[in-house]
């Protein structure tokens, strides 16, 4: 029999292709999260829409899919085999406009990419993959980045948060030191213009010369989901080279994004505390539970963003000698700050004691107590 002919609507970003129904006032079918398809159910004398939960596409936090809205449905179904073929006939089911690449947070699809390369992922490269879509747009939303924007990106993986980085920045530029990975990166980037891959380890390259080249007359921003074994060299490394970029916003555990954001003088401040805001304001943005990546780490993580002093918070004669005295009081936290800076510098106990005293403060002042104003003064009176 020739099937009956079809009515089709489009809602947001999916098509459904329904049998024309009778005159009639229309129901909207319910739809179920199941199966891999829209698969045609009879249920009450009523047609039914079930769909998988990971077919849908994935929503911002606060939307709701409005996948009730304008759909005709049979008055009287037909029995369910009947029904079942024609679906198979007429192609009943949903597709996305850019279908072109699947989703690469789809658990399913990260899995079968790393089958069909052999990569398994590596611990010691602190691999850890994005597979809650909701998140890459988080990133990008917090660090700020625009049409106007060129973004470093370090340890693109396998392109999660790089697409959405491409989506809304005029370039990427990614760093990865895995040399497994440029052919997972081909495919999953590919027909992305304003993305380039950098394969060399981001300890060792030159920043600056790469952004020059990379970047001319671009505002610069720092995006990326760090390898948590390695956050705090790559961060220092990223403000220490006095790079020509405006902010920093990098994924990493929260216990290193408190230390990050902590505010020198307060309980929760450490050297690295005192080194990201002596060159930069931070703040933590948000976290992320471990569900959001795979594998799951076993710790929560959080996203930090720092924005780029134009001069540092305070003025230092020897830079270099201010940053192994921070280093050095924090180097042993249950001593106080006389001890812990003598041991570290190996001077004279008394001598620094000294020093801090005459620089305004107990001598059983803990380092977490001192600003970093306060450590510019004991470093002044030290160098008296």
């Amino acid at each position: 029999p020739t099937a009956p002919p079809l009515r089709a609507w489009r809602k947001g970003t999916l098509r459904l292709h329904l049998p024309r129904a009778p005159r009639q006032r229309p129901r909207p079918p319910k739809v179920k999260r199941q199966g891999r398809a829209l698969h045609p159910v009879v249920k009450n004398k009523r047609t039914t829409l079930s769909v998988s939960a990971d077919a849908l596409p994935p929503l911002p936090k606060g939307e709701v899919l409005a996948i009730h809205a304008k759909f005709a449905v049979l008055s009287k179904a037909p029995p369910l085999g009947e029904l079942a073929s024609e679906a198979r006939l007429r192609g009943l089911f949903w597709k996305r406009k850019d279908r072109a690449m699947p989703e690469l947070t789809d658990l399913s699809y990260v899995r079968a990419l790393c089958e069909k390369y052999d990569f398994a992922l590596s611990k010691g490269f602190g691999q850890n993959f994005i597979v809650n879509p909701g998140l890459p747009p988080k990133i990008v939303d917090a660090s700020g980045v625009d049409k106007r924007y060129g973004v470093l990106e370090i340890g693109p993986g396998i392109g999660v948060l790089t697409r959405e980085l491409a989506k809304r920045a005029a370039k990427v530029v990614s760093i990865e030191v895995d040399e497994r990975l440029p052919p997972l990166l081909a495919e999953t980037m590919a027909g992305v213009d304003n993305f380039k891959l950098v394969l060399q380890d981001v300890l060792k390259v030159d920043l600056k010369a790469l952004i020059a080249q990379e970047f001319p007359g671009m505002p610069v921003a720092v995006c990326a989901n760090l390898p948590y074994y390695i956050t705090s060299p790559i961060v220092m490394k990223l403000l220490g080279d006095r790079l020509p970029i405006e902010s920093l916003t990098v994924m990493v555990q929260k216990e290193a994004a408190d230390r990050l954001a902590a505010a020198p003088g307060t309980r929760a401040s450490s050297a690295i505390s005192c080194a990201v805001s002596y060159y930069a304001t931070s703040k933590m943005m948000f976290t992320a539970a471990p569900g959001s990546f795979y594998p799951a780490p076993k710790v929560t993580s959080a996203v930090v963003r720092m924005e780029i002093r134009p001069t540092p918070a305070v003025q230092v004669e020897d830079e270099e000698g201010y940053f192994a005295l921070v280093r050095a009081a924090f180097g042993q936290r249950r001593k106080t700050a006389a001890n812990a800076i003598a041991s570290g510098l190996g001077m004279p106990k008394d001598a620094v004691t000294a020093a801090i005293e005459a620089a305004g403060f107990d001598a059983r002042i803990r380092p977490e107590a001192l600003t970093l104003e306060d450590f510019a003064k004991i470093q002044n009176a030290l160098a008296r």
